[in-house]
C-alpha cells in the first residue's frame, strides 16, 4: 500500500514538472496585449478590404500561418493575396505558371525568386494555382529602387514608359517625417547619418506595393498581402500610402516579433500591429 502510494506522488509529482515545462513557441495577441485564438483573428480580418501579414523573412512559424489564414480566408469569402516577395515586372512569368501555360522549371527560370522560395512561399503559390486565386506582385524591381538609393526619386526620369509600369505613378508622394522614414535616415552607418536616398529607396517600395494593392483589389474581395512587418507595422509603409489614396478601405495588419518568453507581450511590441504574433527567441529559423 505504502508502495502504491509512493508511486502514485511521484507520477504526480511528474507530470506537474512536465506541465511546469510545456513549451509555447507562439501567442497571437491584440495590439493591447491580449491573448487571442488564430480563429477569432480569421474572423476579424476576414471581413477586411485589405490584410497585411508582416513577417520576419525567416520565421517558420509566420510562414506556416501564413499558409493556414490563406486556407481558412479562401472558405469564407473572394480573395486576392499579393506579396513583397515578388516583383512587378516578373507578373507574366508568375500569371504563366499560376494558369498551368508553364511548369516549375520554366517559372523559376522566369521570375526572380527569393532564396527562401521553396520553403517559405512555395505553398501559398501553389495553393494559388490550384484554387484560381490572382496572386499579385507587388513590389518594385530591385534595380530601379536602386536608382532610387543612388539618385533619389528624379532618377526615376530616366526610366523608358514601358519601365514606369512597374512603378508607383510619378511624381512619387514622400513624407521624410514619417517615423518609419524618418527612423532609416538617422541610423548610424558606421559613425555617419544614412543618406537622405536610403529612406527614400524604402518609401519607393512602400508606394509601388499600395499601388499594385489597389489597382488590384476587386470591390467585395479580401486583399492579403505578404510583407516585412517593417513595410507595415505602425500602420506606416505601405500602410500609409494606402490610407493617403483611399482612407475607405478597412485595414487590419499582422506583426511578427520574437521574445524569450511568449506568454505576455512586451510593452515595447504593443501596438506595432492589429495582431502581434510573438514568436520564442529560440524558434528555428529557415536561413
Amino acid at each position: 500500500m505504502v508502495k502504491m502510494y509512493f508511486t502514485l506522488v511521484m507520477s504526480l509529482l511528474f507530470m506537474t514538472v512536465i506541465s511546469a515545462q510545456k513549451v509555447n513557441g507562439y501567442q497571437i495577441f491584440t495590439s493591447k496585449g491580449k491573448k487571442i485564438s488564430f480563429e477569432q483573428m480569421i474572423k476579424d480580418v476576414s471581413e477586411q478590404d485589405i490584410v497585411f501579414f508582416g513577417e520576419l523573412h525567416n520565421d517558420p512559424i509566420a510562414h506556416w500561418l501564413q499558409y493556414e489564414m490563406v486556407k481558412s480566408i479562401h472558405t469564407k469569402r473572394r480573395m486576392v493575396i499579393g506579396a513583397e516577395m515578388f516583383e512587378a515586372d516578373n507578373q507574366k512569368g508568375l500569371d504563366d505558371y499560376l494558369q498551368g501555360i508553364s511548369d516549375q522549371d520554366s517559372f523559376k527560370k522566369a521570375v526572380r525568386l527569393w532564396n527562401n522560395y521553396d520553403t517559405d512561399y512555395k505553398k501559398i503559390v501553389d495553393f494559388s494555382k490550384d484554387n484560381n486565386i490572382s496572386f499579385i506582385a507587388t513590389n518594385i524591381p530591385r534595380p530601379f529602387a536602386r536608382l532610387v538609393f543612388r539618385g533619389g526619386f528624379e532618377a526615376l526620369d530616366t526610366l523608358s514608359a514601358g519601365d514606369k509600369r512597374w512603378i508607383a505613378p510619378l511624381p512619387v508622394m514622400y513624407d521624410a517625417e514619417v517615423p518609419c522614414y524618418r527612423k532609416m535616415r538617422e541610423m548610424d552607418m558606421g559613425g555617419h547619418e544614412a543618406s537622405e536616398n536610403f529612406p527614400k529607396a524604402q518609401a519607393i517600395k512602400d508606394a509601388t506595393m499600395a499601388h499594385f494593392i489597389l489597382k488590384n483589389h476587386l470591390n467585395g474581395s479580401l486583399f492579403f498581402h505578404l510583407n516585412g512587418s517593417y513595410h507595415s507595422d505602425n500602420y506606416e509603409g505601405i500602410v500609409w500610402y494606402i490610407k493617403k489614396q483611399d482612407a475607405s478601405k478597412k485595414i487590419k495588419t499582422i506583426s511578427t516579433v520574437l521574445q524569450k518568453q511568449t506568454g505576455k507581450l512586451d510593452k515595447s511590441n504593443e501596438n506595432v500591429a492589429d495582431y502581434i504574433i510573438c514568436v520564442d527567441e529560440d524558434m528555428t529559423t529557415t536561413y
